[in-house]
């Protein structure tokens, strides 16, 4: 179903850490771009859609007007919104927000750093673009910072800070469907497995809290009202977002689920773990229970790899990309 096509270098390998691979698809320009993580860089290659011209680029994670300041950053993700594109990089200190190409930075939101040594770390993790101007960030305190982006400019503010979880947020996903109308549209996963599913708004309002089982959810989606949720047990489990009915449980993976990601008009979903496996997956509503059904499609093994990034490349699946712990290449699969 799909074949391996050349890959792409990477100044560095990527870390391990979940979801480390984000991707933006420039029609206009032919360009597809990516993004991955390591320590407190984050690569960018800018690849053609013919393959024969690459472009470069590394931001490091720091302060504003600090020289020497860095920290480990933990994610960057594209958030497309229907006026700009941005580049998110979240880390230790704070939040980051880019231009999509990483040439101006546009926004930075400081961490508060509590009074009292509590040992707990700082960080924000998860990403995702919501609606027509938000962008969500999730923070290891368990709560979600709401960010309004203007349609251009840098006047980013803080609109809501969201509170449903009581662990780290390991993910953030939108609904992802395109022209449906659907009641949630956001879901947050964290390291106890808790699922909370928002509706968006002037305050966002906690529509269903789904119970973990005290194992991280490291990736989730959010697709037709249906949230697909990753765990480190290797399972992946459908909920319907605003009841928490689970329709389906599958043992994907024999080791730790570190990326999800949809294909939102074909319904084509990606799984993949340290077992050194890549999965297609196919979603579909099912007619007669009216709730979202998963067959398995395809395998791809990338040998002695512990995958930590898995992406699709367009809306359809007709491409996907994968990044590996201690691996400074990129690896595209197209369908055949």
């Amino acid at each position: 179903m799909y074949r391996k096509e050349k890959s792409i270098q990477m100044k560095n390998s990527a870390s391990a850490l979940y979801n480390n691979l984000g991707v933006l698809r420039i029609a206009p320009r032919r360009l597809t771009c990516f993004t991955a993580v390591h320590a407190n860089v984050v690569n960018m290659v800018s690849a053609s859609w013919d393959g024969l011209s690459y472009s470069h680029r590394q931001l490091q994670s720091k302060e504003p007007n600090v020289a020497t300041s860095t920290s480990l950053v933990m994610q960057a993700a594209f958030c497309p919104l229907p006026s700009r594109d941005l580049l998110v990089v979240t880390s230790q200190k704070g939040i980051q927000m880019y231009e999509s190409d990483g040439s101006i930075m546009v926004y930075w939101h400081a961490l508060d750093t509590p009074e009292t040594n509590t040992g707990q770390v700082m960080f924000a993790r998860g990403i995702a673009s919501v609606c027509e101007s938000f962008v969500c960030v999730g923070v290891s305190t368990g709560a979600i910072l709401v960010f309004d982006v203007p349609s251009k400019g840098s006047n980013i503010t803080l609109a809501d800070v969201v509170e449903g979880h009581k662990e780290s947020i390991t993910d953030v996903a939108s609904e992802c469907c395109g022209g449906e109308v659907c009641i949630a549209d956001l879901v947050s996963a964290d390291d106890g497995g808790n699922l909370c599913v928002w509706k968006a708004g002037e305050e966002f309002s906690l529509l269903n809290r789904i119970p973990g089982f005290d194992i991280s959810c490291s990736s989730v989606k959010l697709w037709k009202g249906t949230v697909v949720a990753g765990y480190g047990t290797g399972q992946i489990r459908l909920y319907e977002a605003v009841t928490g009915i689970l329709h389906a449980e599958v043992n994907a993976h024999a080791r730790w689920i570190y990326s999800l990601d949809i294909a939102p008009f074909s319904g084509l979903l990606l799984s993949a773990a340290e077992d050194s496996l890549v999965r297609v997956w196919l979603l579909s509503m099912s007619p007669e229970s009216h709730s979202v059904e998963i067959a398995h499609l395809h395998n791809e093994c990338v040998t002695d790899t512990q995958i930590c990034g898995a992406k699709f490349c367009d809306s359809d699946g007709y491409a996907f990309a994968v990044t590996g712990y201690d691996l400074s290449e990129i690896i595209r699969y197209t369908q055949s």
